[in-house]
């Protein structure tokens, strides 16, 4: 590797995507191009960036193998940042399997954080966490043992487990200081601004308030009968009832949750399970069938009885009832909390993370779009959606020493 090749690599490991461009940018032999490829990525042109880098990989010759496959594992980063879910997993995978032949342990482990990332992503905890206690992060570089931590801590949070979160966030936090890479400091100190951020709303006894996640973990360990509205659920400790694929029921059982103690009206029930403005007989008859399939799922948490004005819940054993709902509830509320990471998203990287269809994604995004609450740019399938206003810069990769063509 020349000087510049290696100046320019010492400048993508530190952070520097503009120092590391002044030696490369005029260069087209392949290791200049996976560098300036690595550099337009941290610098948020991705497509660009995909484009140098498959140069890269058709530049080196057939004995180059590990450089190849460091090309690919950075294309995957850059898929991952660009939150291009659909990346071929199994190509990456056969890079992280060259890499670990040639020895080349500590991008092959990078590659296992990019597949462990993309699981989180996805919302595939039990294979992200399995795959995750295969690596043991102490004889990587510190940006890589950051990147385990902060994999870590986002399995933490997405459990619910605030205390194993904090403690992993700390020790990325001091891998990231001593790595001194700028961009890698920020993430984590963007990762735990969450454990500061409202999580989720407590309704109870006709008032609410935000809640943070160790909020959230408390009341969810609590002797509480809670209507999960974030995950269609009844819940009291241990004992779990599923209403995720009943919605009128949900609908029903929030009702008379967000009313406890008191009882709550059939027309007011009605309106807010059939959406009727109009309750007629065939409306209260519904109702009664609805009510008791409601009575025999919750048998084991509660009891809905009837009141002279309409139904009101009545715990069996918790000493009173309250409503987990989302931080904010409005139309496509999904779409935009996962639009809130800041990064650019595709239609079909949020199909796959919502696991919903792409078309019905479309349409929310197009209809958040005519809300001015959603912008997106590109064309085709280069077209991405972000929230506004598109950052300055984008999400600084995390591409590990050393670098293609080391």
């Amino acid at each position: 590797m020349d000087s510049l090749i290696t100046a320019a690599a010492r400048a993508l490991a530190m952070g520097d995507p503009l120092g590391a461009l002044n030696r490369v940018a005029l260069r087209e032999d392949a290791a200049a191009l996976a560098l300036r490829g690595i550099a337009m990525a941290q610098l948020g042109d991705f497509i660009r960036a995909k484009a140098l880098l498959r140069s890269a990989a058709r530049a080196f010759g057939p004995k180059e193998a590990v450089a190849r496959a460091r090309c690919v594992v950075a294309e995957a980063e850059i898929a991952l940042a660009s939150r291009d879910l659909g990346f071929p997993a199994k190509a990456l995978d056969a890079a992280r399997a060259t890499l670990e032949a040639h020895s080349d342990f500590v991008n092959a482990a990078h590659a296992r954080y990019l597949e462990i990332r993309r699981l989180l992503l996805i919302g595939r905890l039990d294979e992200a966490e399995r795959r995750l206690a295969d690596l043991d992060p102490s004889p990587f570089p510190p940006a890589s043992r950051a990147a385990h931590e902060l994999v870590l801590a986002g399995i933490a949070m997405r459990r619910l487990r605030t205390k194993p979160a904090r403690a992993a966030l700390a020790r990325a936090e001091a891998a990231a200081r001593q790595a001194r890479i700028p961009a890698l400091t920020a993430e984590v100190e963007s990762a735990a601004l969450l454990l500061g951020a409202p999580a989720a709303r407590l309704i109870a006894r006709g008032e609410e308030r935000p809640l943070l996640l160790d909020e959230v973990e408390a009341l969810l360990a609590s002797k509480s009968l809670i209507v999960d509205a974030c995950r269609y659920v009844m819940r009291e400790r241990d004992t779990t009832v599923s209403l995720a694929t009943r919605p009128v029921l949900f609908a029903l059982a929030r009702a008379l949750a967000e009313a406890w103690p008191n009882d709550v009206t059939r027309e007011t029930l009605i309106a807010q399970a059939f959406r009727g403005k109009h309750a007629d007989e065939s409306h209260r008859a519904r109702l009664r069938v609805e009510i008791g399939r409601l009575r025999r799922m919750l048998r084991t948490l509660a009891d809905v009885s009837a009141t002279k004005q309409g139904f009101a819940l009545v715990p069996r054993h918790a000493r009173d009832i309250v409503v987990l709902a989302r931080p904010v509830e409005e139309d496509h509320a999904e779409v935009l909390a996962f639009l809130a990471d800041g990064e650019s998203w595709s239609s079909s990287a949020l199909a796959l993370a919502l696991g919903a269809s792409q078309r019905t994604v479309q349409r929310a995004l197009d209809e958040l779009a005519t809300k001015d609450k959603v912008q997106s740019f590109g064309r085709g399938r280069a077209r991405r959606w972000m929230t506004p206003p598109l950052p300055g810069f984008a999400t600084t990769l995390l591409l590990t020493a050393p670098l293609p063509g080391g």
